[in-house]
């Protein structure tokens, strides 16, 4: 890499590391969106990148030392030698994120198996919020994380999203994506009960977690 000046290296980089790069594409139109995935596919403008595991990245000009460091920061302390028995994602929170909430709204996600017992949010009418998603990443890099939403009222599907999260590497911490800013229903008639149905898919079309969970839109926060 002798004689390249620091934007051209700098854009090699970025281009060996594409997949570790977090790209979040915010929808500007939800009313366009639609959960199936091929349409997900063009409504994003997303193509699935060439897949490249993390030992054929890591062996990316590897007598690079200044290379190989940057690669380092950028994926973490991860190890080629991961659990093969536990799932390379692991969901592990929702939190509804509102400034004007009274508490935290927090949803484990560790253990949905039961989907009896869904797991309930309620909140005010017309207060805008974001969804945050906690997750972990153990052995491989991720591609295309994506997070596909369905919500109904009685039986009935009242709003679709689909957002990018991105792509992300292994790391020993728990990562995250937020969503943009939603805003609740408001009024009387828009009060109430709604079922939401969501998951995180990948590009290798991996499901790494689907559940249902219920939003209670009231006319004031529950004490």
């Amino acid at each position: 890499m002798l004689g390249l000046d620091v934007c051209e290296f700098g854009g090699q980089v970025l281009e060996l590391l594409w997949l570790t790069m977090c790209y979040r594409g915010i929808l500007a139109d939800k009313k366009d969106l639609y959960i199936e995935e091929e349409e997900d596919d063009r409504n994003l403008g997303y193509t699935a990148p060439v897949q490249k595991s993390l030992e054929e990245i890591q062996a990316l000009d590897k007598d690079d030392e200044s290379l190989v460091k940057y690669k380092q920061t950028l994926l973490g302390k991860a190890t080629l030698l991961a659990d093969p028995s536990v799932q390379n994602v692991q969901v592990t929170r929702l939190t509804l994120l509102c400034d004007e909430a009274p508490r935290p709204l927090t949803m484990d996600l560790t253990e949905v198996s039961d989907q009896k017992d869904k797991k309930t949010i309620s909140i005010k009418e017309g207060v805008t919020f974001r969804l945050k998603i906690d997750f972990k990443v153990n052995g491989e890099i991720v591609s295309g994380l994506r997070y596909h939403h369905k919500m109904f009222r009685k039986g009935i599907i009242v709003d679709k999203q689909t957002y990018m999260a991105g792509s992300f590497g292994p790391k020993e911490e728990e990562q995250e994506f937020i969503t943009p800013v939603e805003e609740a229903a408001n009024g009387v008639m828009n009060r109430g009960h709604y079922q939401v149905k969501s998951c995180l898919k990948d590009d290798d079309k991996n499901v790494n977690l689907s559940w249902e969970w219920s939003l209670e839109i009231n006319k004031d926060w529950i004490e």
